[in-house]
């Protein structure tokens, strides 16, 4: 019985997850459509921010979580925080190796590869940005992607809240560092507002939701009739923010796409090789699949809006190291998206427990 409520559960699933590269794209351009046809929309979707967050996002990001929040059983954070290995393999991806290899990587294609076709000066804001970029870990939507990997979202929800605190005292000493510059200061306001919208809030409603519908309705009726439509509901907010972040920001693809396509190589290769170095490590640590998924997820993920805010409060908001952060905004969720298929096509890589049954069948963990 429970064997087949877990098939049927991920045959539902399947539907969105078979096609969702199509959706992704079509999603993509409609966005970009909308941005071109109708620029008075995105003019005032464009005004409606707090401390540099889009509102319209924000509200997108919550009903992207939420959903997923009510799916965690709470017990998994507890076993999170009692187990150091994933926390500290991705605190070291994040700090330690993800902003000198974005660095690296900002310097080879912005100074070498692509030297012949920048000028100094914009070649230097554009490698200003994509180190911005490379020193904020892991945004809220990484619980997305490693609920699309099926990793632990325990740990998801553990390392989120950690990195964000960390980045309160590691961020602007590190873009100093890199850069080579003073004056950074924390965006402040862009971090507590996007912990409260992306984490906190979105981390109450789910608890309350599950707890209270489990205490009155019953474990069977809260996964067979709660669940499959809150799941329809946090792929559809995918979907939708892609469509405005999109008519927000597409238009750069159109009017400028060389560059987008220079510092996207960049923050391409950067997120790749920092994803593949530590899920590589996972395995010799001996890290199931469930927790090497999210730590190599979390290790290849950007907080694109406090890159956003200290780009465009240091070099201005028509400079190359904001348009540089904005290209993190728009390969964001095709970029990670991609890693999600990864991590999908190489779970039998790590080792897959059982679950015994009642009746004595026995089939590997889907979850």
């Amino acid at each position: 019985m429970r064997r087949n409520m877990a098939q049927e559960r991920e045959r539902r699933l399947g539907v969105w997850e078979k096609y969702l590269s199509l959706w992704v794209a079509l999603c993509i351009g409609a966005g970009i459509g909308i941005g071109k046809v109708f620029p008075q929309i995105s003019d005032i979707l464009g005004g409606l921010t707090v401390a540099n967050v889009s509102i319209p996002v924000a509200v997108c990001l919550f009903l992207m979580i939420y959903p997923i929040m009510v799916q965690i059983d709470f017990s998994q954070v507890a076993k999170a925080v009692r187990t150091p290995k994933p926390i500290i393999t991705t605190l070291v991806a994040n700090w330690a190796i993800k902003p000198f290899t974005m660095a690296f990587f900002a310097w080879l294609f912005m100074g070498i590869v692509f030297k012949d076709f920048l000028s100094p000066e914009v070649a230097q804001e554009y490698r200003a940005g994509m180190i911005l970029l490379g020193v904020a870990p892991c945004t809220a939507m990484v619980l997305m992607w490693s609920y699309l990997a099926k990793g632990d979202m325990g740990h998801t929800l553990v390392m989120t809240a950690i990195n964000s605190l960390s980045m309160v005292l590691l961020y602007a000493p590190l873009a100093q560092f890199l850069l080579g510059i003073s004056g950074i200061v924390i965006p402040w306001k862009t971090i507590a507002f996007s912990v409260a919208v992306y984490i906190c809030l979105p981390l109450l409603c789910g608890y309350f939701t599950r707890t209270q519908t489990i205490k009155r309705r019953g474990i069977v009726w809260f996964e067979t009739k709660l669940v499959p439509p809150l799941r329809t509901v946090s792929i559809t907010a995918l979907l939708i923010t892609l469509v405005i972040l999109f008519s927000l920001q597409g238009n750069i693809i159109t009017e400028l796409p060389a560059a987008v396509g220079m510092i996207a190589v960049g923050i391409f290769l950067n997120i790749l090789f920092v994803f593949a170095l530590t899920y590589l490590i996972s395995k010799p640590i001996r890290l199931s699949y469930e927790d090497a998924a999210p730590t190599a997820i979390i290790a290849g993920s950007n907080h694109f809006e406090v890159a956003v805010a200290v780009a465009t409060t240091v070099f201005g908001l028509s400079s190359g190291a904001a348009l540089a952060t904005v290209v993190g905004v728009l390969t964001e969720v095709p970029f990670m998206l991609f890693l999600v298929w990864l991590c999908r096509k190489t779970r039998g890589f790590f080792y897959q427990p059982q679950l015994q049954y009642a009746d004595g069948d026995s089939e590997e963990a889907s979850n």
